[in-house]
């Protein structure tokens, strides 16, 4: 009997793989430096406007600043990278309709930060835990990620079923990276930054997607307003939210909100139904049935 060949995985089946498996992945040389360097140099003069952050969690020795896709052209490679939006198609397409961009936010961890508390992302959200990921975050080194300079630290196999357990996971991990790399990782994953014991500031991006049908984080119709998402490419527009989840959710008088972004806007519009084929079949359905009951073919 012949054998069948099994073909070699791509990218984002091995990927794919280690995030399931351990909550979180680093992604080596995902992108060129000179690409991570332009895009910190954009955010450098905005850094050093920034004040500190105020309280325990945000950290005080900690700087934060979000709407990025507004702040530099460079952003929305990062946003838009082909293999994280299909990882993040494939850990919450079974979710929902569509997925959305729920943050994107510069950070920068300064001499002195203490270790931040460990956290589940998906805690902003009150949900059922243990079945359902809401959202997946990127984290792009913009200077090296050290030990001593407060690398993300992170929980292997703290994630999905495993974040019901009321006890803490004892060993974590601190994810060493470089420009160019990215820590992928579930919003289950038990997770924080760690301490900056150095001399040095660590500087990085996270970028943040969720199911399309939560409350993001960061406000993205504020963030991008019309006038401002007009200038985005079509996809780009649809994932900070110019688009509806079906069933019609996140509409504009009863249209998806694209076409707030194109021309010549007519004073009155009739609704539209955006149904998924299962709902569009039994409303269908239901409409036939009173045609029979009417007498009607």
């Amino acid at each position: 009997m012949a054998t069948q060949m099994q073909l070699p995985l791509s990218p984002a089946d091995h990927w794919e793989v280690q995030l399931l498996l351990h909550g979180y992945c680093a992604v080596p040389d995902l992108v060129p430096p000179a690409q991570v360097a332009a895009l910190d140099a954009d955010l450098a003069p905005q850094f050093e406007e920034t004040d500190f952050c105020r309280g325990d969690f945000y950290g005080e020795h900690t700087k934060r600043f979000g709407r990025l896709l507004t702040r530099s052209e460079h952003a929305a490679a990062f946003v838009q990278h082909p293999l994280i939006i299909e990882l993040v198609e494939r850990a919450l397409g079974a979710w929902c309709d569509t997925i959305q961009l729920n943050l994107t936010q510069a950070i920068e961890i300064h001499p002195g930060a203490p270790q931040q508390m460990p956290h589940r992302d998906q805690d902003m959200w009150e949900g059922v835990k243990g079945e359902t990921e809401y959202l997946l975050n990127v984290m792009w080194p913009f200077t090296p990620y050290t030990q001593e300079n407060g690398a993300t630290l992170v929980y292997p196999g703290s994630h999905g079923a495993r974040a019901l357990d009321p006890s803490e996971p004892d060993m974590s991990v601190t994810v060493e990276m470089v420009p160019g790399s990215a820590l992928i990782f579930l919003g289950s994953t038990l997770h924080g930054a760690g301490g900056n014991s150095s001399e040095a500031i660590r500087r990085g991006m996270i970028v943040s997607y969720a199911l399309g049908w939560l409350k993001p984080y960061e406000n993205q119709w504020l963030a991008y307003p019309p006038d401002v998402a007009r200038r985005f490419p079509p996809e780009l527009a649809a994932l900070v939210g110019y688009r509806q989840h079906r069933p019609n959710l996140g509409n504009w008088e009863g249209l998806c909100p694209s076409v707030l972004l194109g021309e010549g806007l007519p004073d009155r519009i009739g609704a539209v139904d955006a149904l998924r084929p299962d709902q569009a079949e039994m409303v269908g359905a239901f409409r036939r049935s009173l045609g029979r009951a009417n007498g009607g073919g």
